[in-house]
């Protein structure tokens, strides 16, 4: 019964980070045509897979994504691998909410949830804040070189909205609307480049990375990875997506001469397990 209350508790979570209840719509992505450039309705395929930006909701990683990090906690749970769980870009916070449910569901008291992002804008400009020219390299990319002032009025007006919720003050109140706010919640507010380096962690268990692009993905890896436990597990939401991700794993993994086992999680997401 317990085993139950558990897993019932974890899908309605999940249901409502990634608002499967009241199904908000989506904002287009910059590169979409339709008729309403602010304004896609609901799609079930299309949230279950992580596949749009949502409105409202608290998540757009989707379904079989927060699967993978309920699957990914309960394993160092089960194996006693120590350390606390970081998400860097952690949007508005519903992955990281999730990650704090799993914790709660099973009574953990031990152990934080790290929330690492700016909480102010989207990506900077090249050259700013650790970005370098190693950054908006992908197709379609170099759109974001200049920052979000540089673009096109409809692509900051999506930006705009996309902004909603994501604030630090705000990402606090949806954790505690959630009723998981509390001290093991813990926060590093800044550019990656200025909190990571420091942060004050001393393991991890897991390490999930969504900041899209080279320079976010590489020093979250280079500051962070060092701390991942042997057992723990690293995912990282966007090597699928955009070739300067999946160059910026690489060359960490030669770098450090590291040879780690890459299981996709779907056609956006991968992970691996931190060998001793």
């Amino acid at each position: 019964m317990a085993d139950d209350a558990v897993s019932l508790y974890l899908d309605l979570l999940k249901r409502c980070v990634c608002n499967l209840i009241y199904q908000d719509p989506a904002v287009p992505y910059l590169d979409d045509e339709s008729a309403d450039p602010l304004r896609a309705e609901f799609s079930l395929e299309r949230r279950l897979a992580g596949k749009d930006w949502p409105r409202y909701a608290h998540t757009m990683i989707g379904v079989k994504r927060l699967d993978n990090v309920r699957d990914l906690i309960e394993d160092v749970l089960r194996n006693e691998v120590p350390g606390d769980m970081i998400e860097t870009g952690v949007w508005r916070g519903g992955s990281t909410i999730f990650m704090r449910g799993v914790l709660k569901a099973y009574g953990v008291s031990d152990r934080s949830v790290w929330l690492a992002d700016s909480f102010e804008a989207y990506y900077p400009a090249v050259n700013d804040h650790g970005v370098t020219a190693k950054s908006y390299t992908s197709p379609g990319a170099d759109i974001l070189e200049g920052g979000p002032s540089a673009l096109p009025q409809v692509f900051q007006d999506k930006f705009v909205l996309l902004k909603e919720g994501t604030s630090y003050d705000e990402v606090r109140e949806s954790f505690r609307r959630y009723g998981l706010l509390d001290d093991q919640v813990k926060f590093l507010r800044g550019w990656f480049s200025e909190t990571l380096p420091a942060a004050p962690i001393e393991q991890l268990a897991l390490l999930r990375m969504d900041g899209d692009f080279y320079d976010a993905t590489h020093v979250s890896l280079t500051s962070l990875y060092p701390k991942l436990s042997p057992g723990g597990w690293a995912i990282v939401d966007d090597y699928g997506t955009f070739s300067e991700c999946r160059q910026a794993v690489h060359d960490y993994l030669d770098e450090m001469s590291l040879q780690v086992d890459i299981v996709p999680i779907d056609d956006e997401a991968v992970y691996w397990q931190k060998q001793g």
